[in-house]
């Protein structure tokens, strides 16, 4: 699986803020010969009498000559990866992370 350019700036972010990165990247079987792959998961407790809050984030450079191809992937990937967290991990919120320039 290849990675993002700036996947480990997301990753040490997420870290910095608290979050414990659970997986990396995290995979969910959809079928015996289909999966997919979401960057990173994370949990984050929020406070000792509530449950942890779980994400999965999605890495997106947008450092290609089309943005608009990059877009289209990326809300591809992001549709296809909310679908399989809705039916297999239904605790997990899933966040696409991109450069502020492109946001």
């Amino acid at each position: 699986m290849a990675r993002d350019v700036f996947h480990q700036q997301v990753k040490n972010a997420l870290i910095k803020d608290g979050w414990i990165i659970t997986n990396d990247p995290l995979t969910i079987r959809i079928s015996e010969v289909i999966k997919v792959q979401i960057d990173l998961a994370a949990e984050n407790t929020i406070a000792a009498e509530r449950d942890a809050e779980k994400i999965a984030v999605e890495i997106k450079s947008f450092i290609t000559g089309s943005d608009i191809n990059e877009f289209h992937t990326a809300l591809g990937q992001y549709l296809n990866y909310r679908q399989a967290l809705e039916e297999y991990e239904t605790d997990r919120i899933i966040y696409l992370a991109v450069p502020n320039e492109t946001y």
